[in-house]
């Protein structure tokens, strides 16, 4: 029976542009280089530009705080107001990041006095003057703008200067808003609503917009309203209590696979940067079947497809595979990356019985996808030090199998067709 090849299931709505990947050469002078952290056996970006492009350029990663594009916000709605485009927060949400913001600030040392004194600085309504300038052009020129993800610094270089730095800042009350790493505080902070993959950027009225380049003073203004009023009512400027990073998590596999095949990319652990074999025996200890996922991601990304490791969860895969990105069509398949010998023999990663292959196969075909076995095979004479160096790829070898469950309905009335 021939396995039947559906072509890609398009997204109903698509709200942005495809942005050609990241190249896989360039000279030494014209390519792009990032730069991510190993943290707590997590790979995370923080710089905010190399956020946006290494997720624009091929969808690789996720935003810690978001469920796929780095984009989150301290609100979901956002308004115009007085020229200016503000998040829209509740009196009840901005009292409850006030009370979060003075638990990470206790957390930090500081006495009750000047917890409370922050507080009530950051409580105070703010001018529209203020906020223009604050948010408007500074020193260097640069026009205040939205950060699209995160806040710079890593969570372990930010706790090293916080217990100078928010003792100072706590007297400058008129400028102050309290970062927080992602660690929560005794009282946890309000779930964001999850958005979309495909969410456009937060504008609910674009074609209102009288300023076609509207200035956006970032996290440190909301706009507060009453509860419950959707429209009119007194409307606020005030300071945002805390700012939650946004960072991007990229598996070990994209990690690795912008370090080595692509060359855009230096991981750090502790300040230090890790050479491809530090990475590669690194990532090995903390995943036994490293060097199958790794072949199995490089071999998808190498035919054009884009591979996501953390959606295949939910249906009980290793791998869902993307025409061009999650933005614009579906998952066409489900992977499940296996290890054998050049005779396809031995022990495998996830063995199956009839059953549970069969249950698997329905739940695939039920979601409109279909089922891939990818079969990593190792020669019978690669020795287990060869496998310490990423060199061993090159005699690895890839065989795909698509599975398709036999309906014997279906069989039964194609054959009086004929």
């Amino acid at each position: 029976m021939h396995a039947e090849f559906r072509a890609p299931r398009r997204r109903a709505r698509v709200h942005e542009e495809f942005v050609a990947p990241l190249p896989v050469s360039r000279s030494p002078e014209e390519r792009s280089h990032f730069r991510a952290e190993l943290i707590n056996q997590h790979v995370l970006v923080c710089d905010p530009e190399h956020i946006q492009k290494i997720y624009n350029q091929g969808y690789f990663g996720k935003g810690v705080l978001s469920r796929a594009r780095p984009d989150h916000n301290i609100s979901d709605q956002w308004e115009q107001h007085q020229g200016l485009l503000l998040p829209v927060v509740s009196q009840s949400r901005y009292e409850e990041l006030l009370r979060w913001a003075g638990a990470s600030l206790s957390a930090q040392g500081l006495d009750e006095d000047a917890v409370n004194q922050t507080l009530l600085s950051l409580s105070q309504p703010v001018k529209m003057e203020d906020v223009r300038r604050e948010g408007g052009e500074g020193e260097d020129g640069q026009r205040g703008k939205e950060p699209a993800a995160g806040g710079g610094a890593c969570p372990h270089q930010k706790r090293q200067r916080r217990g100078s730095e928010v003792g100072a800042e706590a007297k400058k009350s008129s400028r102050l808003f309290v970062e927080v790493d992602h660690e929560p505080p005794p009282t946890p902070p309000p779930k964001p609503h999850p958005k979309p993959n495909s969410d456009p950027d937060p504008d609910p009225d674009p074609g209102s917009d009288p300023d076609p380049d509207p200035l956006v003073p970032g996290p440190g203004f909301v706009l507060l309203v009453p509860d419950g009023e959707v429209c009119g009512g007194v409307r606020e400027v005030r300071r945002t209590p805390i700012s939650v990073p946004e960072y991007l998590q990229l598996s070990l596999e994209e990690a690795f696979f912008l370090v080595y095949s692509l060359g855009c990319l230096s991981v750090y652990l502790n300040q230090e940067p890790l050479s491809v074999i530090q990475l590669w025996r690194k990532f090995r200890s903390l995943r036994p079947d490293f060097v199958c996922s790794f072949s199995a991601y490089q071999h998808c990304r190498s035919r054009g497809w884009v591979p996501k490791g953390g959606g295949g969860a939910k249906y009980g895969v290793d791998l869902m595979l993307y025409r061009k990105g999650p933005p614009f069509y579906h998952a066409s398949y489900s992977v499940v990356v296996e290890r054998a010998d050049d005779a396809f023999r031995g022990s495998p990663l996830r063995p199956f019985s009839w059953r549970s292959l069969a249950a698997l196969s329905r739940i695939t075909s039920n979601v409109s996808k279909e089922l891939m076995l990818c079969y990593i095979i190792f020669p019978a004479d690669q020795s287990e030090a060869e496998l310490d160096s990423p060199a061993c790829l090159s005699r690895l070898k890839v065989q795909e199998v698509i599975v398709s469950r036999w309906v014997s309905s279906k069989e039964r009335a194609e054959q009086e067709d004929f």
